[in-house]
């Protein structure tokens, strides 16, 4: 980002009294609040979705949220002389949520039940009808990575020297391949027989970074993959990072399921949508994914140490999953 951002700030209302670099953006101090100005290479409609998503999540009144600050001249764009676009939003200087602490776990997964709850609050639209805002199941997107994840291991095969890495993918490959066909299978076939009453407004992408804690609540930030599907795909994306970050320990897994559904309740259908996101192999399909992209002349010790401890993990990973369902 260049120092067109000087230029852009000045057509909002305020006074800047101090910028610096954060989030990939600038976290700016102004005479009407902090707030973030970002570089955007999104649509308008897409812009305008979030705006009034956020704005009726705003009247209800439970959390802050990073909403679009319009410009002098009433747009949610701003376009410097060079070109780039750039968009302006109320920020917070809160930390992101500490998946080291229990408590701020359990806090923070209250919160997303009632998140969730505001969603349902919200009446979808027909002008919201578009790509990103309705974007494919999870049954189809498991089932693209269930074919990288073919792809991967047929490449391997086909070598004649295999580095330790590439052994270690062969060694467990059938055992995670099983489990993704399962998870696929499984999450088709709930899709199949999903009614439209199921699908409600989604973060799209919570995890401890977007997720920041004050003392009195939480505030949520980056909607920009919100989309209408299952809530139950936001659940999973926080828990599936604290639970890799704990060892797969179940008594830590149900006390975020009970958290979660004090607040909201969870249905046999949500538990069996939830197991068979947990059941596919998610990381295991990240490392090959990363290989079969990176240089694979030089593999890092470190990708070999996350392979082997996800086979060290499977005990605890079952368990868990047997409580789940």
């Amino acid at each position: 980002m260049n120092d067109s951002y000087l230029e852009v700030l000045q057509q909002y209302e305020g006074e800047t009294v101090n910028v610096r670099r954060g989030r990939g953006a600038w976290i700016c101090e102004r005479s009407n609040g902090i707030k973030l100005l970002k570089e955007y290479r999104g649509t308008l409609k897409r812009l305008e979705f979030e705006e009034t998503v956020l704005q009726k999540l705003q009247e209800q009144g439970a959390w802050a949220v990073d909403q679009y600050v319009r410009n002098q001249e009433d747009s949610l764009l701003t376009t410097a002389e060079d070109g780039t676009k750039y968009v302006l939003k109320d920020w917070f200087l809160d930390r992101e949520c500490n998946l080291k602490d229990t408590g701020e776990i359990l806090t923070a997964v209250s919160h997303i039940a009632g998140l969730h709850r505001a969603f349902r609050k919200i009446p979808w639209q027909e002008p919201w009808n578009l790509g990103s805002m309705l974007p494919p199941g999870m049954g189809e997107e498991m089932k693209r990575h269930t074919r990288e994840m073919k792809r991967v291991r047929n490449f391997i095969s086909s070598k004649r020297k295999k580095s330790e890495f590439e052994l270690c993918v062969m060694q467990h490959f059938d055992v995670f391949m099983a489990q993704a066909l399962e998870a696929q299978e499984g999450l088709e076939l709930l899709g199949a027989n999903q009614s439209e009453d199921r699908l409600f407004l989604c973060h799209g992408d919570l995890d401890q970074h977007h997720i920041l804690m004050r003392y009195d609540g939480v505030d949520f930030i980056e909607f920009n993959q919100m989309h209408c599907g299952d809530q139950m795909t936001d659940l999973y994306r926080f828990m599936r990072k604290v639970m890799e970050k704990h060892a797969w320990n179940e008594r830590l897994g149900a006390a975020m399921m009970e958290a979660y559904e004090r607040a909201m309740p969870i249905s046999q259908t949500d538990r069996a949508y939830l197991y068979y996101l947990f059941l596919y192999p998610e990381k295991y399909w990240k490392q090959l994914n990363y290989y079969y992209n990176a240089n694979k002349a030089w593999i890092p010790a470190k990708s070999v140490e996350k392979l082997k401890n996800l086979e060290l993990q499977q005990e605890e990973r079952n368990r868990f999953l047997s409580k789940i369902k």
